[in-house]
């Protein structure tokens, strides 16, 4: 990320989960590795604020989201805590965790998820509300609900098929398959892997490097029009598209390409 991001490398964090900025990148890595940073209610939220906040940062470009140590990217949830609830306090649950897992679904800035280490339940179904997955070699992935007697609750069903397919979805969620890293990129599950002896965040921050510079306007706008191709008919979609056209014709970016495309510069984009 270069040594301009790196002396800008700042730490801070919330209940569960710390947060990194280096540059225009921000990383949030779920902090419970005595828990195989298992998704309790006040990472989940904390999630979903931090999202929140995200939405309004102007010069934010993309976020990481990991866990801590080389173990596990995130178990699912907290079976722990999950035993002191009654049947009303889980119902209550599945909200929170379509709250928080929509907003990153939804923000403006591309989202990744660094997979360093095993990625089950309700890990998995965080990692596909991120528009890109990266995983580690080693690690093992899988939407093992079905094992448990209940399903995905925190959108697996549903994202899981819009990436991979119905008939690969089901393969995986009702016979709970946990599978390999080079399985997983096979199927479309995640985008890349990273290199043997590789960290899942290093290959993720060497992958995205280019979105720091990149124009956040038409990235957002992109990033909104694909998203609606799977829920809209063609037409639709294609209204949708060009909607998403018109935000990117009338910025300031779209002029600043122009003109550094005639002066032979990288353009310097501003989100305006």
């Amino acid at each position: 990320m270069g040594e301009q991001a790196e002396r800008e490398k700042e730490v801070g964090g919330g209940v569960g989960v710390s947060v990194e900025r280096r540059g225009a990148i921000a990383i949030w890595t779920i902090d419970r590795p005595e828990r195989m940073n298992a998704l309790s209610r006040a990472v989940v939220r904390e999630l979903g604020r931090l999202a929140r906040e995200a939405e309004g940062d102007a010069e934010l470009r993309a976020v990481v989201i990991t866990g801590a140590g080389d173990k596990a990217f995130c178990a699912g949830a907290d079976l722990k805590e999950r035993r002191s609830m009654d049947m009303e306090d889980v119902r209550d649950f599945l909200p929170l965790y379509r709250s928080s897992f929509g907003r990153i679904d939804r923000l403006g800035v591309p989202t990744v998820a660094a997979i360093n280490g095993v990625a089950y339940g309700g890990g998995l179904e965080l990692a596909l509300a991120c528009d890109f997955r990266v995983a580690a070699s080693h690690v093992k992935l899988g939407l093992t609900e079905t094992s448990l007697g209940i399903i995905p609750g925190a959108g697996g069903t549903q994202r899981l098929t819009r990436i991979i397919g119905e008939a690969r979805a089901k393969e995986l969620i009702v016979f709970a398959r946990r599978i390999t890293a080079d399985e997983a990129e096979a199927l479309g599950v995640v985008n890349r892997v990273a290199a043997e002896g590789q960290s899942a965040l290093d290959a993720t921050l060497e992958w995205i490097a280019p979105l720091e510079h990149a124009a956040p306007i038409a990235i957002a706008a992109a990033l909104d029009a694909i998203d609606a191709a799977s829920n809209t008919t063609l037409e639709e979609g294609l209204s949708i598209e060009r909607a998403c056209y018109d935000r990117t014709l009338v910025s300031e970016d779209r002029l600043e390409a122009l003109a550094a495309f005639a002066d032979k510069r990288k353009p310097e984009f501003k989100g305006r």
